[in-house]
This record gives C-alpha cells, sequence and structure tokens, in this order.
C-alpha cells in the first residue's frame, strides 16, 4: 500500500530533489528498501542501480561518498550520525567522520552584499583590508582574511602587533541562500525518515529523532551570534590561563550571518606532529591539550566538541590556540557525575556498579537480557582494569564499551555520545603528536578531583537543597492529585490503560494452534465417522476403505499448519527459551 500524502506530508514536495536523491543512493546500492514503497515518481530511479564500480567498497564506505554527493544537508546529517555510535555502530561511525563540509564558495560581490546587508555600511569603511579569495569554504559559510584600523575599534588595540596600527581578523560569511536549501533538504530528510521508520531494518536507528536533533543543529550553526557567545564564555573560563588561545570576537562586526573574530596564527597541529624539529615539546604539548580538554568536561561541563587536529593550532609559544566553536557539547551536573561514577566502576572492577549506571544512563528495551550484559560488562571490565595506567587503551575501551551498548539496542544519550565522540578522537589527537600518550593517565588527578568534589560539603548541601525542594513539591501537589484520583474512582471514571508490547506473534501463533487442534480433531472425527464422499468404499486399496475426502484433506492441512507452526517457533527460539 501506498504511503498517503497525510502520513508522509513532505513526500511530494521537490520532487526533483527526491528523483535525485533517490538516483544517487540507487547508484550507490543503498536505495533497495525505497522500492518496497512504490512511490510512483522515483520507482523508476530504483530500477537499474549502476553501482558495478562500487562492488569492492564496503557498507560504510557507499554511505559516506553517497552523503558527500549529496551535498551539505547530508553532509551534515552524516556528521551528526558520527557522533551516535550508539545507534549506528563504531564502523560506521568512524567512517562518516571523515565526511568534510567543504563546499564552492559564493563570489566576492555576493559575500559583500551579505556583509553590507548585514552592518548596513559600504565593505570599504568597515575593513582597511579584505581578500576577496576565501581561505576555506565550508556547507554553512566561507571564511576570508581581513584587516580593520585599531584607530577604528581602539577597544581591540591589544590584539594588533606591537606598534602596528592594523589587526588582522578572520571574517566568517554564510553562503547567499543556504537556509532555504537547508530547510528543503530537511524536509525531504524528515519524509524519509518517516518512510524508514516503517521498516523494521531501520526503526532501532530512530530516524524521525535524529533528523530533529540535525534539524536543531542545523538551525544553531545557522546563527553566528550563537557561535560569537560560544567564543565569550570560553574565552571568559580560561582568562587566566595562558596556556590556551581562544579568538576574541570583534562584536561591532558580527551578526546572525558573519562572524568577526583576531586571527590566530600559528602552525596546525597535524603539521607541527610532522616537524622533526618539534619533537621535543610534542609530549608536552599533547598533555596539555589533554588537560585543557578534561577541564572543560569535568570542571565546567562545557567543552569544544571538534578536537580533530584542523581545529588545534600550536602557537610560537606553545600554547594551543583552538579554533572552530560551532559545535560545543553541554554536560549537566548530574550526567557527569554518573560517567565520573562509570570511570571509577571501571577501574574498580565493578560490574554490578557499571551495569546499573548504563542502564540508567541510557534508554534500555523493554525485553533486555540483563543476564547477558552483565555478562559482556564483566568481559569488558576484565578486559581493560587490568591494564596499566599508562598502556590504558581509553580508545579501544570507548569503542568496546559502545559496541557492547549497541548490541543490546540501550540508546544513550546524545551528549554522552558525543562526550564519547570527543575523548576517541581527543586521545587519536595527542598520540598524533606523542605515541606513547595516554588519556587515562592525564585522567587521575581529574579523578582524585571527582572523589575530593563528591565529598565535598558544599556538593552534598546542595544535593540536599535539591532534594527539600523536590520534597517541598511533592508535599503540594500530592494530595490534590491523590484527591483526584479518589473522585475518578467514586465516580466511576478511574480508567487503567494496559499496552501490550509483541504480543502480536504471539496471538497470532495461539490462534493458528487453536484452528490447527480444531482441524486436526474435526477430520479425525468426520474419518472415523465416514462423511461422505469416501473414497474406496467398493474393493479398498492397501486396507483402506471408505476414506472420508472431506477429513483426509482436512488432516493434511492440519498437519502441514502444524509442521509451519513448529517450524515458526523454531526459528524465532525454542519454547524453553525465554524470549
Amino acid at each position: 500500500m501506498k504511503p498517503s500524502i497525510t502520513s508522509v506530508p513532505q513526500l511530494y514536495r521537490n520532487a526533483m530533489r527526491w528523483t535525485e536523491i533517490a538516483s544517487v543512493l540507487s547508484k550507490y546500492g543503498l536505495a533497495n528498501w525505497m522500492s518496497r514503497f512504490n512511490i510512483d515518481f522515483i520507482s523508476e530511479r530504483l530500477k537499474s542501480p549502476d553501482g558495478e564500480k562500487l562492488n569492492s567498497l564496503t557498507h560504510p564506505n557507499r554511505v559516506r561518498l553517497a552523503m558527500t554527493e549529496l551535498g551539505p544537508t547530508f553532509i551534515k546529517f552524516g556528521q551528526l550520525l558520527s557522533t551516535r555510535p550508539d545507534l549506528i555502530g563504531t564502523e560506521m561511525a568512524n567512517e562518516l567522520s571523515r565526511l568534510q563540509s567543504a563546499a564552492p564558495a559564493d563570489s566576492f560581490e555576493k559575500v559583500k552584499e551579505t556583509i553590507e546587508a548585514e552592518q548596513g555600511d559600504a565593505l570599504e569603511e568597515l575593513f582597511h583590508e579584505f581578500d576577496p579569495i576565501p581561505i576555506a569554504s565550508a556547507s554553512i559559510g566561507q571564511a576570508h582574511r581581513a584587516k580593520i584600523n585599531v584607530a577604528d575599534h581602539p577597544a581591540y588595540a591589544h590584539l594588533a602587533g606591537q606598534g602596528q596600527s592594523l589587526i588582522e581578523v578572520i571574517v566568517k560569511v554564510q553562503h547567499r541562500g543556504i537556509e532555504r536549501i537547508l530547510e528543503a533538504d530537511l524536509d525531504i530528510l524528515a519524509g524519509l525518515a518517516q518512510l524508514a521508520e516503517r521498516l523494521d531494518d531501520f526503526k532501532n536507528y530512530q530516524p524521525s529523532s535524529v533528523v530533529r536533533d540535525l534539524r536543531q543543529t542545523m538551525r544553531r550553526e545557522l546563527d553566528f551570534a550563537r557561535e560569537q557567545r560560544n567564543l565569550i564564555q570560553f574565552r571568559a573560563m580560561f582568562a587566566d590561563d595562558e596556556r590556551v588561545r581562544i579568538p576574541q570576537p570583534l562584536t561591532a562586526l558580527c551578526s546572525a550571518k558573519m562572524l568577526t573574530m583576531e586571527l590566530i596564527d600559528g602552525i596546525p597541529l597535524k603539521q607541527f606532529a610532522k616537524d622533526q624539529a618539534n619533537e621535543a615539546p610534542c609530549d608536552a604539548i599533547a598533555r596539555r591539550g589533554a588537560e585543557v580538554y578534561l577541564k572543560m568536561i569535568f570542571n565546567h561541563g562545557f567543552f569544544h566538541a571538534d578536537p580533530h587536529p584542523g581545529n588545534i593550532m600550536i602557537l610560537p609559544d606553545d600554547s594551543i590556540g583552538l579554533v572552530d566553536f560551532g559545535m560545543v557539547g553541554r554536560v549537566s551536573e548530574d550526567l557527569r557525575e554518573s560517567i565520573e561514577s562509570m570511570l571509577v566502576a571501571i577501574v574498580n572492577q565493578d560490574v554490578t556498579l557499571l551495569t546499573s549506571l548504563i542502564k540508567r544512563v541510557g534508554k534500555c528495551p523493554y525485553d533486555l537480557n540483563e543476564a547477558r550484559l552483565s555478562n559482556d560488562i564483566a568481559d569488558f571490565v576484565g578486559q581493560y582494569s587490568t591494564q596499566a595506567m599508562g598502556q590504558f587503551d581509553m580508545s579501544g575501551a570507548l569503542n568496546d564499551f559502545i559496541d557492547v551498548v549497541q548490541r543490546y539496542q540501550i540508546l544513550l544519550p546524545s551528549e554522552v555520545s558525543l562526550l564519547i565522540k570527543v575523548l576517541v578522537t581527543l586521545e587519536g589527537t595527542g598520540r598524533l603528536l606523542s605515541p606513547n600518550f595516554s588519556l587515562m593517565e592525564i585522567m587521575k588527578p581529574f579523578h582524585r578531583m571527582m572523589l575530593m568534589k563528591r565529598l565535598s560539603p558544599v556538593r552534598q548541601m546542595r544535593k540536599m537543597q535539591r532534594f527539600y525542594i523536590g520534597l517541598e513539591q511533592l508535599a503540594e501537589t500530592l494530595p490534590n492529585k491523590l484527591t483526584s484520583i479518589l473522585d475518578q474512582v467514586q465516580s466511576g471514571r478511574f480508567d487503567v490503560n494496559l499496552e501490550h508490547r509483541r504480543l502480536g506473534p504471539s496471538v497470532n501463533r495461539l490462534v493458528v494452534g487453536l484452528l490447527t487442534s480444531a482441524l486436526f480433531l474435526g477430520s479425525s472425527l468426520m474419518l472415523s465417522f465416514k462423511v461422505p464422499p469416501v473414497l474406496f468404499g467398493d474393493g479398498g486399496w492397501m486396507g483402506i476403505r471408505d476414506l472420508s475426502l472431506v477429513g483426509f484433506l482436512g488432516l493434511v492441512a492440519s498437519l502441514m499448519l502444524g509442521f509451519r507452526l513448529v517450524w515458526a517457533i523454531r526459528k524465532s527460539g525454542n519454547l524453553d527459551e525465554a524470549e
């Protein structure tokens, strides 16, 4: 049956884009599931996929290539999915993390029009110099070098070199019309998600929820004012730390569609690591960078969520410069404490505590096999708890942890998935500088700090305050709720709603079993009473006489149904096994 326009409201919008998407998915051998829906205007595109040259590629490779070909929105979608290995698995997440947000740059005329529309002044009056050639162009916008006069912006005079009158800046400008393009593609993705949720193969990925997260993320990235606020907040966090350099935004030249910030001119980390002359300070820089990120996570609960080598600069004084604060993560205090408890449980080999924390933090399926989960957690803890602190493989442990979580279809909060990705990327970046880098070893002081914070009187008082407030609210609302329930019971309006889950197959088997039994019994009676029409009524055949034809056919049908029922039970699980 075809999906109706009411159930998939975006299906017939942007028909040309739908057809293009279907063609690309078919090209990479990813559109077979769409053929089940018999959608007229894309069905022809699915009949002859041209994938002969792609047969040697793995499924994750083909997914990444298809998203790259489909453009900015799908690239962002893939990047978001790469932060959810609990949904798609570590292999697919690692492949999608290779997606690059490169995009064709707008012409200088369009950039100039955007800046002048945002600022209300001519470009020549705003900037002393403006390089018309962008230094980078991503899916949302592009970046240009520029210079401004100190006289025009005396508040930022400290950003200019000593004795210089010009301030070097980077100007990020949003692509013209990108908002309309993203909204159209997001509508299509929402339609695809609704289609995918009809199929058992995709239900566990929660496609509609992922698309909602993507829509929220994209809208945040479209607002450059949010990135400006992020820069200000991170600069305040590290105001007293000379080891870290974060660009200062020039507020007067910032808006929702453009962001002007100081230029941090350093060596990209990847290039720095390749330079043999810098071999000596590599260990110290790797440790310093890791400490900065751990401070963000465990002290502030607010962290730069994209620590790949391209976003980390090494400055001449060996301080660390961080750029691109469009993607940030937040971890609430309760969630941070749960993550800290997980790390403590791994170190102490406490399988029971770790299993309990996983079930509390994640969203578990109703049919979770807790015994098997505990066994797998015990294997995981046994494998990593015996490793020496200096040789502890943090990224391997986190990836194996995600594999266990995904195997049991436990959905982690998106914040936890993003944090795990950051820690894995952070250890990989650290080992780029120092092969012997161990993130767990650097976390030792933070481990002690966690324990001290848990025992601190301030924290205990804060918990007691929250408990008292919750208790006070309960005391205020409980009498009214109890009165309402008693009134409903007294008036006969009290209803209890029961929801059954996955009882359909069991009920179907029960009905088929009853019908099979009834058919077998009825057919046996018909055979016993020789209900006409009968076969072999005269001479008989091999001792068989007066065989009721209807009874015989009913007996054969009941045996076939019985065999089919037994086969279905064996296929899904033996009768003596718990589902």
